[in-house]
């Protein structure tokens, strides 16, 4: 595998100031003259690339070396020419002649320190440990450079003890619906996983060179994509967009946009920066103009790859800037965190702590839908030896786990990126530029080692419509963990088809809760348990009862008692908190509070039950500034049954009914729908 490899050595043409001095190692003369016209040929400049005619010059190296293959300076230039040219095996092949007629011709031993950085970068780690090592042990060594090797041992014993210990691995190529001869990286799907997203670098006459960022996006699933179409030329344009974040309801896109050399981002478009974030939204099948993200995130640095959480409320990013001229730390990236405000806008943003940033370079961040683990590239920790792919998860008390390397062969010598971790957390799809592709950079799809996979999630799909005429409705939906009473999605339902989508994790009590003005509160909790191999969506549509339907049975299925008992548990809050928003919206509403049994169980206890439970939400009410005047409590034990669909027929759930059911799970749930906290608006 190779990828585009972004290598500066730090010694180059040390040979050629030693040819400039007239000192040659060698006598002969025909090979200095060689040697010369060597030099003489970088200092041409190669119509077509404009850069230093390395190619010629190698040429002449080589005649040099014809003349005297002892010829020291004739190899180290042939090294230095060829790792400008990226051609790092000829370079270090080159190396390691000079080494082996002269182990001691550098009094400094700087031909070691580049010649282990070279091995390195090419998967040579036995040899980069030994050359690093005996660096560090010549007497003339320049020890501000011991830092590099001592990086360089940790790393290559690293990569050595991982390629003892693979990790399952067996890429494929997603295949040519999306992948062409052109780079295709970035990629990011749609909750329901149904929509693939990413860039693609292509050929255009209109940029400076000749080619510049556009998004494309192929419909399908994990077995075939099909061929991906570009975004609407309000999205694409001549400038550059990339690496793009789909919000939870999959409607809003949050991607980069750079600007070119006179500072424009594209019609209509204004920036802070080199690169900023911009968003777009989709109604019904259109694509909104963009817009700068709202807030304090976009800055006079570039910021890029962002990856939104499933909540919507949190976006990591890449921020960096210039610094320094060399090394790893000429272009450093840091993963930064920012908050959605309550206005809508994007908080200042905070970076994430030093055991995940290095001093170096951190890019491709991705935050799973668990929310919990972060996915990230770095050239800063210890691992391969150029960018290698990391996993961390935050903790319970706010704080991120130490990275763990994804391990080897996910891990090479060479810089990987672009990681994608589907909702199940087996999947994956990163870029690469591995042999048997179609061209540049391929997207490849693989499984997951399990020890580096996150908390399993899938999506939940829901239609949010008027329980009386069908129609199909926008409203704010917010979804809790009832476990910790924090809230983990609040979104939209489509304005104009009434779904939603979401992904939560599997195997946690959530609370659904939904708002919209006109009409009464929906709320229903439920359990997300799925078999342990599907990956069929949760379905949980929403009825909503227009306020204005008096004596409506409005079933607050998110208040919870312990059993036999009226106390209400904290559970309960956040639905009770929203009625009573509710009732603080609409002023001169009044409502009735029911409390209803089962009828197993004595009837006068069960009626008293009832009433002591409907003055418990009552009391709460009260206690959240609501007036006594607009409410009363009732308790209706068991006379009155809960009315259910089902099977698309209205049932009552008489005790007859009920025990007319074939099964003791079947009587279980229908007493249990009997068992219920209710409102019924008495007037407006």
């Amino acid at each position: 595998m190779k990828y585009i490899i972004n290598f500066l050595i730090l010694f180059m043409f040390v040979s050629c100031a030693t040819a400039q001095s007239g000192q040659w190692s060698t006598k002969n003369k025909k090979a200095i003259k060689y040697a010369e016209t060597a030099l003489q040929k970088t200092r041409e400049l190669d119509p077509y690339t404009g850069r230093p005619n390395y190619k010629e010059a190698i040429e002449w190296c080589d005649k040099a070396i014809s003349k005297d293959p002892n010829f020291i300076d004739a190899y180290l230039m042939k090294g230095d020419f060829a790792a400008s040219m990226g051609k790092l095996n000829m370079a270090v092949e080159s190396y390691n002649k000079a080494i082996e007629i002269n182990p001691n011709f550098s009094k400094t031993g700087y031909i070691y320190l580049e010649l282990a950085q070279m091995e390195q970068r090419i998967g040579r780690y036995e040899q980069a440990l030994k050359h690093a090592k005996h660096f560090k042990t010549v007497p003339g060594a320049n020890k501000d450079n011991f830092a590099e090797a001592d990086w360089i041992i940790k790393n290559s014993e690293f990569a050595i003890e991982a390629i003892k210990h693979p990790v399952p691995f067996k890429p494929i190529n997603v295949g040519s619906g999306v992948n062409t001869p052109d780079p295709e990286y970035f990629p990011t799907l749609t909750v329901d996983q149904k929509q693939l997203l990413f860039t693609r670098r292509v050929s255009d006459s209109r940029s400076r060179y000749g080619a510049q960022e556009d998004f494309f996006i192929s419909t399908g699933d994990a077995n075939y994509w099909q061929v991906g179409k570009p975004m609407p030329k309000n999205i694409n344009t001549p400038f550059n967009e990339g690496a793009p974040t789909f919000a939870p309801d999959g409607r809003t896109l949050i991607f980069v946009g750079c600007a070119d050399e006179r500072g424009r981002y594209g019609e209509n478009r204004r920036g802070y920066g080199s690169c900023d974030f911009f968003v777009t939204k989709k109604y019904g099948n259109k694509w909104m103009d963009p817009i700068n993200l709202p807030g304090n995130v976009n800055t006079i640095h570039w910021e890029t790859q962002p990856s939104l959480s499933a909540d919507g409320k949190t976006l990591y990013f890449i921020r960096g800037q210039i610094r320094g001229t060399g090394g790893r730390n000429k272009r450093n990236g840091d993963i930064y965190v920012s908050k959605l405000q309550s206005d809508g806008s994007w908080g200042g943003a905070k970076k994430l702590p030093d055991n995940i940033n290095t001093p170096y370079s951190e890019s491709s961040v991705l935050i799973h839908p668990d929310g919990r683990t972060l996915y990230f590239a770095s050239n800063g920790h210890v691992g391969m030896g150029g960018y290698d792919l990391y996993m961390t998860q935050l903790q319970p008390d706010g704080t991120w786990s130490d990275p763990v390397n994804l391990g080897y062969p996910i891990n090479t010598s060479a810089d990987e990126n672009s990681l994608l971790v589907f909702a199940d957390g087996k999947l994956a799809i990163f870029a690469s530029d591995r042999d048997g592709g179609f061209g540049d950079l391929d997207l490849y799809q693989f499984e997951l080692p399990e020890s580096v996979r996150p908390t399993r999630t899938i999506y939940m799909a829901g239609l949010v419509y008027n329980v009386k005429t069908n129609e199909k409705l926008e409203a704010e939906f917010s979804l809790i963990d009832l476990a910790t009473g924090k809230e983990v999605v609040h979104s939209k339902s489509d304005y104009k088809t009434g779904e939603f989508l979401v992904t939560l994790p599997t195997n946690r009590a959530y609370a659904l809760i939904v708002n919209k003005k006109g009409y009464n509160p929906f709320s229903v909790h439920f359990n997300l348990t799925v078999p342990e191999n599907s990956d069929e969506p949760y379905q949980m549509d929403v009825p909503l009862v227009p306020m204005n339907d008096l004596g409506k049975e409005i079933v607050l299925k998110n208040v919870f008692f312990d059993l036999d008992s009226y106390r209400l548990r904290k559970e309960s809050y956040v639905e009770l908190d929203n009625l009573a928003n509710y009732l603080k919206a609409n002023p001169n509403m009044k409502i009735e509070l029911q409390g209803h049994t089962d009828a197993q169980g004595d009837d006068a206890h069960n009626m008293e039950l009832s009433k002591n439970r409907a003055k418990a939400v009552m009391d709460y009410l009260i206690s959240k500034d609501i007036s006594k005047d607009r409410l009363s409590a009732e308790g209706y034990g068991e006379t009155k049954p809960a009315t259910v669909t089902i099977n698309g027929k209205q049932v009552t759930l008489t005790e007859d009914f009920i025990e007319s059911l074939s099964t003791e799970k079947e009587k279980k749930t229908m007493h249990q729908l009997n068992r219920r906290t209710v409102y019924v608006v008495k007037s407006l």
